[in-house]
């Protein structure tokens, strides 16, 4: 029995529920099992890096109130569901490129003469522009504030959540980029990079379409 005013047991729950959330399928996960299977091992930290920056970052915006003022206000929620659905839609079109073009693979170019920074980059814009990874950073940070923890204390939890982040991704990363799928992925690469367009497709789509309807709702 969870006791509301028991700030370790609040934030014990608080984890859980996070690190169950964070490893379900999603764009996240996506993103980092394409660079794993693509590029290896090091880049797909690189994107797990990121995504757990962007983690810290929303947790530090939501612990002063950025992710309720996303959801009482339609024209910022709509214009980042825009924001993150046109970064989806053009690793879509990078995947289909890569398919029609047969150019294995498409995170080649995406990753040409990389540094640290480029997959780090694609993690944290992958974190950032996901509206609900917004909202559910939000409602994360409602309950911590229900169970009587403070601003400071919620942006102090912060770097758990990102070192939380890093860790689930940073597992897929390294399951996908274990040599036996790495080789199953070199002799079907256009089904799992048209499944990789797929997924990011009906994502891109989600979020547009998901804009223009809070857009019209103003």
């Amino acid at each position: 029995m969870i006791d509301p005013a028991d700030p370790f047991e609040v934030v014990i729950l608080a984890l859980a529920s996070v690190v169950v959330t964070l490893a379900m399928p999603g764009p996240s996960l996506a993103a980092v099992a394409s660079a794993a299977l693509n590029r290896g091992r090091f880049t797909a930290l690189q994107v797990a890096a990121g995504i757990s920056a962007g983690v810290f970052t929303w947790t530090i915006l939501d612990a002063w109130g950025i992710g309720m003022l996303l959801q009482t206000a339609p024209v910022l929620l709509g214009s980042m569901k825009l924001l993150g659905g046109s970064y989806f839609l053009w690793l879509t079109l990078k995947s289909l490129r890569a398919v029609l073009r047969q150019e294995q693979i498409a995170f080649d170019r995406f990753y040409h003469r990389a540094t640290a920074w480029t997959g780090f980059r694609h993690g944290a814009l992958v974190g950032l522009t996901n509206p609900a990874a917004a909202l559910m950073w939000s409602a994360i940070a409602s309950f911590l504030f229900g169970s009587g923890l403070t601003a400071w204390q919620v942006a102090g939890l912060s770097p758990v959540f990102g070192i939380a982040a890093f860790m689930v991704y940073g597992f897929y990363g390294v399951l996908f980029s274990m040599r036996a799928a790495v080789a199953a992925n070199q002799r079907i690469w256009r089904v799992t990079e048209a499944v990789f367009a797929g997924v990011f497709g009906v994502i891109a789509v989600a979020l547009i379409l998901g804009g223009i309807s809070d857009m019209k709702g103003l």
